[in-house]
């Protein structure tokens, strides 16, 4: 493919087998959240809660490996969520979708610049503003300008580096200290996370599991992956990608227990860089180091890839004729705009993970419904399948007054999945009817 054409930036030149496929998938997913959320998610929750946020994140890979094969086979000549989005809905329709995706993306990308923000202001002596600065602009130059060629090319190398801290830094901390000691430290200093029925753990796994998969079904970078995946192998890749995910939030919360045990604690976010003080080698202060960085840079740059690859191919592009050069240019205006204002906000606001997840966790289960209408229908669909996604989330946050966040999430998938099953049997009773008469 010529290294000129737009869709060398878009899609690379080669398509993905299983091997080389899970890398780019877990490169996209092993992000800034899994590592600042898993501290949050147990203390509140205790080890089930851990075990369970592991567990989300494999079922809703596996779950949407099934949806990637059907993708695959139904829109052969597409190569982004919003050419099927194009294809399948209204203009009105198509305008919301897309507005939803740009929104969740931003939320994604301040995210993972949130956390490299944290892990700049816990390990380096410098100010905030001025690693962030660094920061941005590698990620501009590999996500905004490299494009899939250039994340192809170090997704190897991130997904290495964050598989040697996790493998390598438990191993070593068990031998050192044993893992009864661990065990009895936690005991004793954390009894409470060791306390397994805890329904509150288990209404969590349930309610994170709709989460995630709402947020995959969305995922631009998720699905420029679907489509450059080799189409035989795509539903296996992600079979795969979900159980090794799995292992990664495990060995996090392994390390969490080891920083605990014997001891309390002050800050909650703290805890994991607190790791820190407790290598003793150089050698796997760096690793660890760099699992960080590359877990977050790694998704940045997929995600900013991704939302500046729809910015251009289904905003402007949409909105008028573009030149391959016209691309180009509107790429590195609007990757330069998205990094700079992430340096902006960063610097501004620090929300916690867990509960950005959450709120913006009414958005993504109440699509379910909505994407799944989207994917599996044969024709165009009215306005009314993407705004039961809308009317779902509103009705949802209508009830926070008087339920918890939990519980919202369900009530917004609820409303917008009964909105497409009400549309889906009245299409279904009119066609009968119509061929009855016949």
């Amino acid at each position: 493919m010529n290294r000129k054409s737009y869709q060398y930036y878009v899609s690379g030149t080669f398509k993905l087998g299983v091997g080389f496929g899970i890398v780019s998938l877990l490169a996209r997913w092993v992000t800034g959240n899994t590592i600042l959320s898993s501290p949050e998610t147990l203390i509140k929750y205790g080890l089930a809660g851990g075990i369970g946020y592991a567990l989300m994140g494999a079922l809703a890979l596996i779950l949407f490996g099934f949806l990637a094969k059907i993708i695959r086979e139904k829109y052969p000549d597409q190569h982004t969520i919003g050419d099927v989005l194009r294809q399948k809905l209204t203009p009105s329709g198509y305008w919301y979708m897309i507005t939803i995706l740009l929104l969740t993306s931003f939320d994604s990308l301040f995210v993972q610049a949130m956390g490299a923000g944290i892990l700049i202001h816990m390990i380096f002596p410098i100010p905030v503003f001025f690693g962030m600065l660094v920061f941005t602009l590698f990620c501009f130059f590999i996500g905004g300008i490299g494009g899939m060629q250039r994340l192809h090319q170090l997704a190897g190398v991130n997904v290495t580096l964050i598989f040697a801290a996790v493998i390598i830094i438990p191993v070593y901390f068990f031998i050192q200290e044993g893992v009864y000691p661990v065990y009895d430290g936690i005991k004793l200093y954390h009894p409470y996370l060791l306390f397994i029925k805890n329904t509150d753990a288990i209404w969590f796994i349930f309610t994170a599991i709709l989460i995630f998969l709402g947020q995959i079904m969305i995922d631009r970078a998720t699905w420029q992956r679907v489509f450059i995946i080799e189409k035989e192998k795509v539903r296996r890749t992600f079979t795969l990608t979900g159980g090794i995910w799995a292992t990664i939030p495990l060995a996090i919360t392994a390390l969490l227990m080891i920083i605990m045990f014997g001891r309390s604690y002050q800050n909650i976010y703290s805890l994991i860089f607190e790791l820190v003080d407790k290598i003793q080698s150089t050698m796997l202060i760096i690793v660890f180091v760099l699992f960080c960085f590359s877990a977050i840079s790694s998704a940045i740059n997929a995600e900013l890839h991704a939302t500046t690859t729809l910015f251009v191919r289904n905003v402007m592009e949409v909105i008028r004729a573009l030149t391959e050069q016209e691309k180009w240019k509107y790429t590195y205006i609007f990757s330069g705009v998205i990094c700079t204002c992430l340096l902006v906000i960063v610097s501004i606001f620090t929300p916690h993970p867990l509960q950005l997840l959450f709120f913006f966790g009414n958005i993504y289960a109440s699509m379910i419904g909505p994407m799944l209408y989207i994917i599996l229908s044969k024709y165009t669909l009215p306005s009314l399948i993407p705004f039961a996604s809308l009317i779902g989330t509103v009705g949802g946050y209508l009830f926070l007054p008087v339920t918890d966040n939990l519980r919202v999430i369900w009530i917004s998938f609820a409303i917008s999945t009964f909105i497409c099953l009400s549309f889906f049997l009245y299409k279904s009773i009119t066609k009968q009817s119509k061929e009855r008469m016949r």
